[in-house]
């Protein structure tokens, strides 16, 4: 049987944005790896990579992927390692990044790659060191995978954490009516997530549990990244939108390094400014 035709995603504003956030941020963290002499390779990983280009919703035009952008940063990274679970879009990349020694194409589940295969060619004791992109389609990034990186103390992290597919599948008000396999699918991603979301408050009629606001859900977990994962520095996240301007998912950035969280504020504060368009 033939393979079926590979359909590209169609993009909108905001994840352009965060195309452009990742690239500037991208572009500045090699070029700050490449000057220290101590450093004996920086990696780039995708866990996410997609096929390597979009269509904008805008334009109608193509747009390179977050893979394609870093390929051509100068100073280059060392090594890059591009994953995506769908073979038809793996197939793609391996043909877009065929003649770059420096490319690896995983196929499969990014949770086990990325711990059995591609962190540990980023230990800090061997002075290598990686910028991770987690930009996954809705909740399905493994809490360990970012309190490994986290402990690491080797690899910084933009991890997009999809609010609007939690709040469809999960953190509903009546807790009682969540589907069992939903709440086990957030267990994995965020265990202790309930604590975060509800609230339990007092009244005349007596205890209340009340859902926590996107806001408070996103500053708890911000501070997990920081006090579980053991990241030393995560700015506050950027919330990236719809076309109705409803919260999609909040970008996150989870360093070691007190200068890239310095750099990635700015970046992210220069968006916000921006607003809709």
């Amino acid at each position: 049987m033939a393979d079926k035709p590979l359909r590209l995603d169609e993009i909108g504003y905001w994840s352009e944005v965060k195309l452009d956030i990742i690239r500037k941020y991208a572009k500045a963290y090699s070029t700050i790896m490449a000057k220290q002499r101590s450093i004996k390779g920086h990696v780039y990983v995708d866990a996410f990579a997609g096929a390597g280009t979009h269509i904008s919703k805008a334009t109608g035009q193509l747009v390179p992927g977050s893979p394609l952008n870093a390929l051509v940063i100068t100073p280059p990274f060392t090594e890059l390692h591009l994953i995506d679970l769908d073979g038809g879009r793996a197939r793609r990349l391996r043909e877009l990044t065929k003649d770059d020694s420096r490319v690896t194409v995983h196929e499969g589940d990014c949770n086990q790659l990325l711990l059995q295969d591609v962190f540990p060619r980023c230990q800090y004791r061997e002075y290598r060191r990686a910028l991770c992109l987690l930009d996954p389609y809705r909740l399905n990034v493994s809490w360990d995978v970012l309190e490994t990186a986290g402990k690491m103390g080797s690899v910084e992290v933009f991890y997009n954490f999809m609010i609007m597919d939690a709040n469809r599948n999960v953190l509903w008000r009546d807790q009682s009516k969540i589907v069992p396999s939903e709440a086990a699918r957030m267990d994995v991603v965020w265990p202790g997530w309930r604590s975060a979301a509800y609230r339990t408050t007092h009244d005349l009629l007596g205890e209340l549990e009340e859902k926590a606001t996107n806001e408070d859900i996103a500053e708890a977990f911000r501070r997990r990244l920081e006090e579980v994962a053991g990241f030393a520095y995560v700015p506050p996240p950027m919330p990236m939108r719809n076309s109705r301007g409803a919260v999609v998912y909040y970008l996150y950035f989870a360093s070691q390094n007190m200068t890239g969280a310095k750099i990635v504020g700015e970046i992210f504060d220069a968006y916000r400014s921006r607003g809709a368009v």
